[in-house]
């Protein structure tokens, strides 16, 4: 029976889920020193002998007693003799009875004889690791529920101990279902996807220091979902059920694990990732986790993360922290869900910068691309552009500072670059990246707007938009806007102007952005508005995307560039000739980061890389003009 409706549980419900599993660890072992890395201390490890275990030379040179130099100047070098006065030490050598301080290599005249002479008294001790020095017998290194880093292993072989005690990683099942699914590429096709959330789920829970278990994909079958689920939660700690567990026709995860132990709630006012199970089986925890990879990753780190971190000792993340961030631009939320928005993160002018990326489900590259995680509170009517908000880290900030920030325009180009030069970026139209420079949340606006009057690109905008402001242009590509269609062009369409009196299903971009732009100037050319196409009102962020819901069939035509359509290996008929930009200011010219932007994409190898993708020109590329 088809479950037509899921509640909107509050998200805080989950807390008391995970406090009925509070109490439960996943029991502990002994493990060979060098094999502990990233796992999590069950007791204070304390160490079992010094080390160093004698007195040590810390550097090469002589070991002498330091009282007896005490006369050594410059005017008046002492001479010591060897195996009397001092002996030879190496680094790591013991210093012994008399010998108590060593003096560098560097700072001895040798003499022939078999003598040295020194010009600077040695103080008791100097350059030598004393016994204990670095750890004593008896003192803690490591307290209990640390997870244990690479200096951290170090430290606990060096003091002696051979083997630590650690947290058992929790066996977490995994369990995949649909017909759908298939686990190699060359399985695809029609009506067939790739199973990648198996790899997502295992990295996650290795990550948390648990140890995934995959099972075969199931089909869409109660017995066989039932039966699987079965055998996981007899064999492991932890059971994650992929997909079912939404309202549709064939999602049984809620009824299968209903009818081998209970279901403590199913939905959660959490967007995304609202389909999520809460049950027990066997007394062991059971998530239902929606299919979608993003849904995926979020309900994963609301419910299986601390379960995993619970049963390890409650050991945190160390680099698990958050910043404060000025968004760029609006977030509206619905006042439904808890949303969980992906973001990139980058500081312009000594200020952090949020910018919103997609927000789908499925968008399994914004979590790739995202540097940070921003959560709009259900009842929230969201952020408005220009807030203060707290940004959950995905990445070290030390790495997000160094990013050179690029709001505006979308091109290929763009990824290229980001292969030399460290870069943010979002894909909001030639518009969108105007408004953002304005603001000073940018370092760089891609854009390509096309003067209606004059045919001309980008500074007529820029002096319209920034009057009496210093504003550059490095120039970028040349590039070719026309319309992409599938292989073959099976509708043989000829031009705009037939396809669109033809009523043709179209692929638009969003708007603000310059492909969306030409787009209107060329339907006015025509007497014709955005409603007298097809699908005029479904938007897609990239030329890329435009190009697969042309590929895909979902499209007949769209508009977009001819490096796109070349990658695809669509027909391409080109309409309009254009010049694609990077505005900047005239002042950000010195910052470090715009300089290796500007030095890259004038280099031979960045137009080398320009010509794998055909359609490109690049006569002026690098070449600065003042606006």
């Amino acid at each position: 029976m088809r479950n037509a409706y899921i509640p909107n549980n509050p998200v805080d419900k989950v807390g008391g889920y995970l406090a009925l599993f509070a109490d439960r660890d996943a029991g502990t072992e002994k493990v060979p020193t060098e094999a502990s890395l990233g796992r999590v201390s069950a007791s204070a490890v304390y160490a079992e002998i010094c080390d160093p275990v004698y007195n040590a030379a810390a550097m090469d040179g002589i070991a002498v007693c330091a009282e007896k130099t005490a006369s050594a100047s410059e005017k008046t070098p002492l001479r010591l003799n060897e195996n009397v006065d001092f002996v030879y030490v190496n680094t790591g050598n013991p210093v012994s009875d008399p010998f108590n301080a060593v003096i560098m290599i560097e700072d001895v005249i040798v003499s022939d004889d078999g003598t040295v002479e020194i010009t600077t008294p040695a103080y008791s001790w100097q350059h030598v690791r004393v016994k204990g020095e670095s750890i004593v017998r008896g003192e803690m290194i490591l307290p209990s529920r640390r997870r244990i880093r690479a200096e951290d292993l170090a430290a606990i072989y060096a003091g002696g101990n051979v083997e630590v005690e650690v947290y058992r990683a929790p066996l977490v099942g995994v369990i995949t279902t649909g017909d759908e699914l298939v686990s190699r590429p060359e399985e695809l096709g029609e009506g067939k996807l790739l199973e990648s959330n198996s790899k997502l789920f295992s990295a996650l829970i290795t990550e948390c220091g648990g140890t995934a278990k995959v099972y075969p994909t199931v089909s869409d079958l109660p017995k066989a979902i039932t039966a699987a689920l079965d055998k996981a939660a007899d064999e492991c700690d932890i059971v994650i059920l992929n997909a079912g567990s939404s309202a549709g026709t064939k999602d049984y995860a809620r009824d299968a694990i209903a009818s081998l132990g209970s279901v403590y709630l199913h939905g959660l006012a959490a967007k995304p990732g609202k389909p999520t199970i809460l049950g027990e089986v066997r007394q062991k925890p059971v998530i239902g986790i929606p299919g979608y990879p993003v849904s995926a990753y979020i309900s994963f780190n609301m419910t299986v993360a601390p379960l995993i971190r619970s049963m390890t000792g409650n050991a945190v993340p160390e680099d698990e922290r958050t910043v404060s961030a000025r968004l760029t631009r609006n977030v509206v939320s619905a006042l439904k869900n808890t949303e969980f928005v992906r973001v990139s993160l980058g500081k312009v002018n000594g200020t952090l910068v949020a910018t919103p990326l997609e927000r789908g489900a499925a968008q399994i590259m914004s979590l790739v691309k995202a540097d940070g995680i921003l959560t709009v509170d259900r009842y929230s009517e969201g952020f408005a552009a220009g807030s203060q908000v707290t940004v959950s880290l995905r990445k070290p900030l030390s790495l997000i500072e160094k990013n050179l920030v690029v709001i505006g325009s979308n091109d290929l180009v763009i990824d290229v670059i980001g292969e030399h030069v460290p870069l943010t970026s979002a894909h909001v139209g030639s518009m969108g990246g105007i408004v953002s420079m304005q603001k000073g949340e940018c370092h760089i606006a891609p854009i390509h707007l096309l003067d209606p009057e004059t045919g001309t690109y980008n500074e007529a905008a820029v002096k319209k938009y920034f009057p009496g402001e210093k504003m550059v242009l490095i120039k970028g590509v040349g590039r070719t806007q026309g319309l992409m269609l599938p292989k073959g062009n099976p509708l043989k369409i000829t031009s705009f102007a037939d396809a669109v009196s033809r009523k043709l299903r179209f692929a638009n971009r969003q708007r603000g952005a310059g492909t969306r732009i030409l787009t209107d100037f060329l339907l006015q050319g025509l007497g014709e508005s955005g409603s007298s196409l097809p699908g005029y009102d479904k938007e897609f962020s990239t030329h890329l995307a435009v190009g697969m819901a042309v590929e895909s069939g979902a499209a007949d035509f769209g508009m977009g560039v001819g490096s796109a359509a070349n990658t695809l290996g669509l027909d391409f008929i080109p309409v309009y000739d254009e010049e694609y930009d990077f505005l900047v200011r005239e002042t950000d010219l010195a910052d470090e980061r715009v300089k290796a932007f500007s030095e890259y994409i004038s280099s031979d190898g960045f137009r080398r890389k320009l010509s794998e993708f055909g359609d490109y020109t690049s006569p002026r590329t690098g070449e600065l003009v003042k606006c």
